[in-house]
């Protein structure tokens, strides 16, 4: 039977940065998403942080109005929703960081890639992997 992709909570900052350069890591990150060597996990909370820093930031993403809903409906598409129970709050030193490792545990996630390592530190107290898309790219090949 073949292995499982690992299961994934993807920071906001690495959505942004992979839609923002098809060049980076974090962009190889959504391809590995969408070629289903990873498996995205998904709240709602998550899902409307990701709508509202793309749609504020539109115009240095440089992509025209549907195109985020469609990126958005397509990370849908392809990940797991999870419905969160139990809130670690306040855990981490940025509320909107919290609702990340939140999912990670509901969802019983293996990693939270991040740009962001050192603000989630404690998520090693859950069993939780925190890792750069470099580093989840390395772990794939």
């Amino acid at each position: 039977m073949p292995e499982s992709p690992p299961r994934i909570v993807l920071d906001t900052n690495v959505l942004y940065a992979g839609l923002y350069s098809a060049s980076g890591c974090s962009h190889q990150v959504l391809r590995a998403v969408l070629d289903g060597r990873v498996q995205l996990v998904l709240s709602t909370p998550l899902l409307f942080e990701y709508e509202d820093v793309l749609k504020r930031n539109q115009a240095m993403l440089d992509l025209p109005g549907n195109d985020i809903d469609i990126v958005l409906d397509q990370l849908c598409a392809m990940a797991d929703f999870q419905a969160i129970y139990f809130l670690w709050r306040p855990c981490l030193p940025d509320a909107k960081d919290d609702l990340v490792l939140e999912l990670a545990v509901a969802a019983q996630a293996s990693r939270i890639v991040t740009f962001n390592a050192k603000d989630f530190r404690p998520a090693s107290l859950f069993g939780i992997d925190v890792i750069s898309p470099k580093t989840l790219l390395e772990e794939l090949s």
